[in-house]
Parts: C-alpha cells; sequence; structure tokens
C-alpha cells in the first residue's frame, strides 16, 4: 500500500475520532440549555392549543392553584400547562399542569374546572 495512502487514511480517522469526541462534548454542554428549551415549547405548544379551543389561560391557572391548594394544603411553586385534552363536549375536557415533579389534572363539570387527580 504506497505510504501517500496510509497517511490520508490516518487523517481521516483522526478527523473522523476528533470530529466525534467534539461532538459529544458539545452535546454534554449543550443538554440543559435543551431540555429548558424543550420544556418551554411545550409549554407554549399547551398553552396555545388551550387558547385555540377558547379556554382562558388565567381561568385554568386559578383554578389549578385553588385545586392544588385544597389537595396539598400549599401553594403550587410553579405551574406550567403541559396538555390540554379538548374531546367532543366540555365535561370530557382536561387540562394537565405540571407542578414540581407532579401532574395535576383538571377536569370540566358544568362548564368550572375541577380537580381530577394529582399523580
Amino acid at each position: 500500500m504506497p505510504t501517500w495512502l496510509i497517511i490520508v487514511l490516518v487523517a481521516l480517522l483522526v478527523l473522523a475520532v476528533g470530529g466525534a469526541v467534539a461532538r459529544a462534548m458539545y452535546q454534554r454542554r449543550t443538554e440543559s440549555q435543551f431540555h429548558a428549551q424543550l420544556e418551554q415549547a411545550n409549554e407554549d405548544l399547551a398553552e396555545a392549543s388551550a387558547v385555540d379551543r377558547g379556554w382562558d389561560r388565567e381561568t385554568l391557572e386559578a383554578a389549578a392553584r385553588r385545586c392544588y391548594a385544597e389537595k396539598t394544603g400549599a401553594e403550587p411553586p410553579v405551574l406550567m400547562l403541559v396538555e390540554v385534552l379538548d374531546r367532543p363536549g366540555t365535561d370530557d375536557d382536561e387540562a394537565i399542569f405540571r407542578v414540581g415533579d407532579r401532574q395535576l389534572r383538571l377536569g370540566r363539570r358544568e362548564g368550572e374546572w375541577v380537580f381530577a387527580g394529582l399523580e
């Protein structure tokens, strides 16, 4: 095998390994930022979906705060709307909030948001 071919192959191998290592380091360094942006995008999507269905965000949050306080005896530290389920009719609608590492489910009964579960 010619010497020049060996040099080219070794150089390509070094570049490939170096690129893989650099990419892994970059991913590790930006992983937390990526997850934060993903969470924000999910929250924005859930909020947009709720608004699109005519649900008032302030009413939803007030109901979530009230239900969480009633069930736990404490105010929720942070509420994040993560999902809205708009099923046929209004009594089957659900809104799901993340409160810390738990999920708070709200359901609708006669047009009012009520507690449906805390997981």
